[in-house]
């Protein structure tokens, strides 16, 4: 009898442990605009992130509620969203997807002890917290705006893109400006002739003079820092001039092949500088793809990529820092930001760690869009 108790409570411990082991509980928030202007984008980290939920839930070491709260691009319904996601019981935070929206949530997130893992808000002033540097509870899957403009100089020189660039920018987008900023900055440093640059704005429709401007200065390669929607009209005008450059964007442009209505030919030839590539060989890249088109019937973007890493690396985090089902949103803070610091996390978007101010290290690719398609740059 002493052995059969004995046997019950060594067996009743160990499936205890096996339960607990399998049922930490986490509820975490996805916040982005999945309704109006910026929506491909929300919906794409949306959806990258449900995908990585299913995996980690079906593993069986967390159980994890995911919760959607539309910001809408917009600043003032991103504060309301964020209290939304904490009501629902959201302990972190996957977002925001654009870089203005989340650089009100983290000024928030900072003070209410909250972790937030954005996948694609790229703005240093998404990390920063004023005079006292970082804020440390943020972190970033996608490179911060000045690493794209950095590693895109640094791209173009050494494969020999062009010899005289014009940048296009717009001047009321911190998101751009950035990424102008330190492009031109390490332009010069390396020798490549910025020949020009013209601005636009959130409400510009019409790139003739912006186009124009570029052929007339003879330009070879034509940066474009910006989001895809004013990236398309670009290169629709510069196909009604029958103008030729390289045309050489970032991270925002990816989606400019899934835009309705748009002659998907006259982005041929268009580089951009990109940590995923749905057309990748790699068997981690085809098995996400396979479960996204199949889920939602496309092609998923970078930014889809850059969720579902988010979501992995929170979990990653999370087991590191041994996070338990309860745990209250300051706890939960206060454990993963160490472990943000100590992981390696080797994803689809490329093997990433993340140091104090919660800037990611990651390898960046080109893609070029090739039949319409994105494919690695072999050069």
């Amino acid at each position: 009898m002493k052995k059969f108790l004995a046997f019950a409570l060594a067996l009743a411990l160990c499936l205890t442990s096996v339960a607990a082991l399998a049922e930490v509980e986490l509820t975490i928030a996805h916040i982005g605009p999945t309704t109006g202007p910026a929506a491909l984008y929300g919906l794409a980290t949306l959806h990258g992130a449900e995908i990585a939920v299913q995996e980690i839930n079906e593993a069986g070491e967390f159980n994890i509620t995911l919760v959607n709260e539309d910001d809408e691009h917009n600043v003032e319904k991103a504060v309301n969203a964020y209290n939304a996601a904490l009501d629902a019981g959201a302990v972190a935070i996957i977002g925001n997807t654009t870089s203005k929206p989340c650089e009100a949530v983290s000024a928030l997130a900072v003070e209410d002890r909250v972790i937030m893992i954005t996948p694609s808000a790229s703005s240093e002033a998404v990390l920063e917290n004023g005079d006292d540097g970082y804020k440390g509870n943020v972190f970033q899957v996608c490179f911060t705006d000045p690493n794209q403009g950095l590693a895109s100089a640094e791209y173009i020189v050494e494969h020999k893109l062009g010899e005289k660039a014009f940048v296009i920018y717009n001047n009321a987008d911190v998101y751009s400006i950035g990424i102008r900023d330190t492009f031109n900055a390490k332009a010069a440093e390396l020798g490549l002739e910025v020949v020009g640059e013209e601005v636009f704005n959130d409400e510009t429709t019409d790139f003739t003079v912006q186009v124009s401007k570029a052929q007339e200065l003879g330009a070879d390669i034509v940066f474009l820092p910006m989001y895809y929607t004013p990236a398309s009209l670009i290169l629709q005008t510069a196909a009604a001039r029958e103008y030729k450059p390289v045309f050489f964007g970032v991270d925002g442009m990816d989606g400019i092949l899934g835009i309705e209505g748009f002659d998907t030919s006259l982005a041929e030839g268009v580089m951009l500088l990109t940590p995923f590539v749905a057309t990748s060989e790699d068997p981690a890249v085809k098995s996400f793809v396979e479960k996204y088109e199949a889920a939602y019937g496309e092609t998923p973007i970078q930014f889809a990529a850059d969720a579902y890493d988010g979501v992995y690396a929170l979990v990653a985090a999370a087991k590191e820092a041994g996070i338990t089902t309860g745990m209250s949103v300051e706890e939960v803070c206060e454990a993963l930001i160490p472990a943000m610091t100590t992981i390696t996390v080797d994803g689809i978007t490329g093997s990433m760690t993340w140091d104090e101010t919660g800037a990611v290290t990651k390898t960046p690719m080109a893609a070029v869009i090739e039949n319409g398609v994105y494919v690695i740059d072999a050069d």
